[in-house]
């Protein structure tokens, strides 16, 4: 229960009470760590053990003897309560390793499920992650339509100034409208995606309802890394969860084929017994007494019947090891190519961040001389509205390629298990 105590100041924290003075709505402030202790604190789970103890009493009926055809019937009275307690205590002194390799096969059974656990961890982080740059890719967005947004609003009042001076026409009026109109939608659409994602973090997070995530500004341009493709690769190798639980399979099939053989030899183990039964009923009448009686000793079991299918058993745990190791041998091959994937992903954002912000460059500079050209009547609306057009996706391909980066890196290390 202690994360349960731990989770609610870092709560407080990241959401402070709303006071009169505040926004309607909380504010959040995550950075992905603080994103990842929250998911871990909220998808932890605690499993309850319970121990079953049981008691055996019985009602007993009377007896009836007969002689054999069936005839001079006459009731033998018995005890109507009985009790049946038994202690037994065996202790198996030699199984051919059987024990040991049962015990081993729980051990990397328990190995296996933290593994399948922490991969899962992996994978939420992963997703909450996407959402994360998805959002702040969402908010660097909103910024530039109200930017854009802004600068139009402007170029609609100069026009209205330069209409009423009659060096305008009414027409530009109206079409530089639309698009404000248009960019305005938009911005609406933008920032019903990013309610909607929101929406989807705080219930992940267990975040209050009313929760605005206010991502880190600051995470873009974080992901320079100068790691070599071996380093990944390396790490991928030692560190991914998938490739442990291969392991671990093939170990268990391992283990497996020891117990199968260890069947073929017999066990010996040390006994102990301790009875206690009542009434006495193989007397007649029967006795109203507790039987008690004990023995010790020394027994040898052999299975005559693991002659027979032992061998079969065998072949088949030998193949399902063999089968274990060509899936981790495949395993490890999909790793690889998808960490060169990764990193080859990872090193072509940074190409296409500095083509986009050439572009942006670009767009900008052809932006401000049409600008320049039509209010000095050198150029049609329709120069203009191409020219605010494409500067707007050059802003918005300049931030798709920022987030682009960063997603790839954390990619990189979500195939590598280090995420």
């Amino acid at each position: 229960m202690r994360n349960k105590y731990l989770i609610v100041p870092l709560l407080m924290a990241l959401c402070p009470l709303k006071t009169g003075a505040q926004t309607p709505q909380n504010e959040c402030r995550l950075t992905i760590h603080e994103m990842f202790a929250l998911a871990d604190s909220n998808n932890s789970s605690i499993r309850a053990h319970k121990t079953a103890v049981e008691v055996s009493v019985s009602y007993n009926g009377d007896g009836v003897i007969t002689d054999r055809n069936f005839s001079n019937s006459f009731v033998a009275e018995i005890p109507p309560f009985g009790n049946n307690i038994a202690l037994e205590v065996s202790q198996v002194l030699f199984a051919g390793g059987a024990i040991k390799h049962g015990v081993k096969i729980s051990e990397l059974q328990s190995q296996l499920a933290a593994l399948r656990a922490e991969g899962n961890r992996q994978d939420v982080r992963f997703l909450l992650v996407g959402n994360y740059l998805e959002l702040c890719r969402l908010n660097n967005q909103l910024h530039v339509f109200d930017s854009n947004i802004s600068q139009t609003e402007k170029v609609l009042e100069n026009m209205r100034s330069r209409y009423e001076e009659g060096t305008a026409l009414s027409n530009d009026i109206t079409r530089y409208e639309l698009r404000l109109q248009n960019l305005k939608y938009q911005r609406i659409q933008l920032q019903n995606t990013v309610l909607i994602l929101n929406n989807q973090m705080i219930t992940a997070l267990g975040l209050p309802k009313d929760a605005v995530i206010v991502p880190d500004e600051g995470v873009v341009g974080t992901a320079a890394d100068p790691r070599t493709n071996d380093y990944w690769q390396n790490t991928a190798l030692s560190s991914s969860f998938a490739l442990k639980s291969a392991e671990a399979g093939i170990k268990i099939s391992e283990s497996a084929e020891k117990i199968t053989r260890a069947k073929r030899l017999p066990q010996i183990a040390f006994t102990a017994a301790d009875y206690l039964n009542g009434p006495v009923t193989i007397e007649i009448p029967a006795l109203n007494k507790n039987f008690n009686y004990w023995f010790v000793g020394v027994g040898v079991r052999y299975s005559f019947g693991n002659l027979y299918k032992s061998n079969k058993k065998l072949r088949a745990n030998e193949l399902a090891t063999r089968h274990a190791q060509q899936q981790k041998v495949v395993l490890q091959e999909q790793i690889e190519t998808a960490v060169d994937a990764a990193y080859i992903r990872f090193n072509e954002a940074y190409s296409l961040l500095e083509t986009k912000e050439k572009s942006l460059a670009l767009a900008q500079q052809n932006y401000d001389v049409v600008s320049y050209r039509y209010e000095n009547d050198l150029a049609l609306i329709t120069d203009l509205l191409d020219a605010s057009s494409q500067k707007l996706d050059a802003e918005l391909q300049v931030i798709n390629a920022q987030i682009n980066i960063e997603y790839n890196f954390y990619k990189l290390k979500h195939i590598s298990g280090t995420l």
